[in-house]
């Protein structure tokens, strides 16, 4: 479970770059750049939801 989701906090973090490059090369009115920013949504979504479900079905927990 951990490696699923580090994979998912990778390609987060690889939607938040593309944006960036679209945005610096296509501008401000890019669509390329807005669906980016709903992959990336959504990819965020999906972690905060798995990481809720893990914690509740007892697969991660905090370490004192």
């Amino acid at each position: 479970m951990k490696l699923i989701l580090l994979l998912i906090l990778a390609a987060v973090i690889v939607s938040l770059g593309s944006g960036l490059i679209f945005l610096v090369r296509d501008g401000q009115g890019s669509s390329r750049m807005l669906t980016a920013l709903k992959i990336r949504v959504a990819l965020s979504a999906l972690l905060i939801g798995l990481l809720v479900l893990s914690w509740l079905m007892g697969w991660l927990t905090p370490q004192a």
